[in-house]
């Protein structure tokens, strides 16, 4: 396909699907999961800290690396892809940002219509009875290297607080996924930006929007 021959498609579309990856957040210097860590967590292997079993096991060690990460995405802005997808949102009829990242750096850059399938570092709850826990306007500043920290305790049963993403082996949040294949089914034009699209369920979007006779880039 052609660029003109898409910017047409693009320009007549009454659905857009943005459909992004960790490759749309590497450029504001987020790490992703093929990044090699350091500092503490050198040691580690990130899909061994991704895992409720991890969280069980040593909660300081576990809740320490996320909130070493979502200081990461609180120092980051969002890049040209982030700011371009807002942008080309702002002339089109209607357009869906699915992510698969946990981060917020579409909302930040202006997007409107956001589907977080992965959910997100910002959105913690208790690991008990799944209350939302709220993070303090201030935070300590945390070693480069990052630290073990011990979770928050929830207000309601004083049980550990989690990360507000989906580990490995869990399922996908119910509501984002049924508005996620939803907006697949339902878009003309589907575009896929810094994503692998082999990570199952995830990487079903795009099928569905074939078969549905969407564009799919």
């Amino acid at each position: 396909m052609t660029t003109s021959t898409l910017a047409q498609q693009l320009r007549e579309a009454k659905h857009i699907v943005v459909f992004t990856g960790a490759g749309a957040s590497a450029e504001s210097g987020i790490p992703t999961f093929r990044d090699a860590l350091t500092g503490l967590w050198e040691r580690f292997d990130p899909a061994q800290l991704a895992t409720s079993e991890a969280f069980r096991a040593d909660p300081a060690l576990c809740w320490g690396w996320y909130e070493w990460r979502r200081q990461k995405v609180l120092q980051a802005q969002p890049n040209g892809a982030h700011i371009a997808i807002a942008e080309l949102a702002r002339h089109m009829h209607k357009l869906t940002v699915v992510t698969q990242n946990v981060d917020d750096l579409h909302e930040r850059a202006g997007s409107q219509d956001v589907i977080h399938l992965h959910g997100s570092l910002h959105l913690p709850r208790c690991v008990d009875c799944g209350l939302a826990y709220t993070f303090p306007l201030t935070s300590e500043a945390l070693p480069e290297g990052g630290s073990r920290i011990e979770p928050p305790r929830c207000g309601a049963c004083d049980e550990y607080v989690r990360p507000g993403v989906v580990w490995f082996g869990e399922m996908l949040p119910e509501d984002a996924w049924r508005e996620g294949l939803a907006a697949a089914e339902d878009c003309d034009v589907f575009l896929s930006i810094g994503t692998s699209g082999i990570v199952y369920p995830a990487a079903e979007l795009p099928l569905r929007a074939l078969d549905r006779g969407a564009t799919v880039v």
